[in-house]
């Protein structure tokens, strides 16, 4: 019991340091990803290299005044931040990283709270951040904070649906919640990653997953063109920053759960010494670098779609999510269900890469039918087809 109390703090500690300071550097990061796109330089002058950048950038922000508007919700108004900020940080308290590490008292899970129902706790505590938006738009007792705080209100609602809708097919692959077993049964082969059984689910998730983070193209909830700064107009120093960290920590959760989903988690592909006792540190260590590198693809693949696609208009983003993402979703949960039940009770058939090669070319076949027979320019290029036609008869 103390071992495992001791163990549960240390845990804690590290893992939360750890996201705390990985989030600092990802600013820096985008920053500095961004300058590159555009030719630029971006920060480097604090620091070698701009390294001690996001240390300015906090020092800045906890020195800077505070401010409070006249009209504002008070108590609502410092509430909301932390509302913000603290379900980002504990959505990553179920995500197993890396393999166990052994010690003299036993096996230590590299995992801060081994649920049992770790996967419906993250869509539970996932669920919780919309209320500090909404409540930070409402209590700053402006227009623009408030129309920022409904459009975040109704586009994670939205997106949350086909999010949710979309992981149902790895609960049926797997058939259980706890995520250290969705690792366990991804570790056969590299076809076996439910990237490749499941590729229209992931699709599925990583779209739904940019408009839950509140990143470009789904920013609408921020938009500086239409709402000053959305949502946190009012908010300065330190209640600003915290929104940025909860933004920055959604991101580094929705990218491990990505791979923890989708890409074996901490399994290092071509292998498969890395997923049985005995345990040892080097597979903890080499576990743990090949679950960081797959998340950094992540985060890298978030700031590069920021920093190359445009914003979409409002009626763009609703249509998006409940007349394509939760129809297509509820399609393609129906389909993967079927061919499930068939291929195991019917057929007989193990998981193992056979059966995932045979429900990965059900899914390139869905996917052609998708993108390029029913779409027809109505989907991906909907808008440019109806603004041509809308062009055209008006000459």
């Amino acid at each position: 019991m103390t071992f495992f109390l001791v163990g549960s703090i240390i845990k804690i500690v590290v893992v939360f340091t750890v996201i705390m300071a990985g989030v600092a550097l990802l600013t820096l990061a985008e920053r500095r990803i961004c300058a590159w796109m555009q030719d630029r330089l971006g920060p480097n002058r604090v620091g070698p290299q701009g390294l001690l950048q996001p240390a300015a950038d906090g020092l800045k922000n906890l020195v800077k005044e505070e401010t409070l508007p006249a009209q504002a919700d008070k108590v609502l108004f410092m509430l909301a931040p932390a509302m913000s900020f603290i379900p980002a940080l504990l959505t990553f308290a179920v995500i197993p990283f890396a393999a166990p590490l052994p010690t003299p008292w036993g096996a230590v899970d590299m995992v801060v709270a081994n649920l049992p129902v770790g996967f419906l706790y993250i869509l539970a505590f996932g669920s919780l951040g919309v209320y500090g938006i909404v409540l930070a738009g409402w209590s700053s007792n402006n227009k623009y904070s408030l129309l920022g705080g409904l459009r975040a209100s109704a586009q994670m609602i939205s997106y949350e649906i086909a999010l949710g809708m979309s992981t149902v097919a790895v609960l049926l692959l797997v058939g259980n919640v706890t995520l250290t077993d969705v690792i366990a049964k991804q570790s056969a082969s590299l076809f076996t990653w439910n990237v490749f059984p499941l590729s229209l689910a992931f699709f599925i998730f990583i779209v739904a997953a940019f408009a839950e983070t509140n990143r470009l193209p789904f920013d609408l909830p921020e938009a500086e063109a239409e709402l000053i700064a959305g949502y946190h107009t009012e908010y300065s120093a330190m209640k600003f920053s915290m929104f940025y960290i909860a933004e920055y920590s959604n991101m580094v959760t929705a990218s491990a759960l990505m791979t923890t989903l989708f890409f074996g988690g901490w399994d290092v592909p071509f292998t498969t010494w890395d997923n049985t006792p005995p345990w040892t540190p080097l597979k903890t260590v080499l576990t743990l670098g090949s679950f960081t590198l797959k998340t950094i693809f992540f985060l890298f693949l978030f700031i590069w779609v920021r920093w190359t696609l445009p914003r979409f208009r409002y009626d763009q983003l609703m249509a998006l999510g409940w007349k394509v993402m939760l129809p297509l979703a509820l399609a393609y949960l129906t389909v993967i269900a079927t061919a499930i039940w068939f291929l195991h009770d019917r057929l007989g058939w193990p998981y193992d890469t056979r059966f995932a090669l045979a429900l990965f070319g059900l899914n390139l076949l869905l996917a052609v039918l998708l993108f390029f027979v029913l779409d027809r320019g109505h989907i991906i290029a909907g808008s440019v087809a109806a603004e041509e036609g809308a062009a055209g008869g008006e000459a």
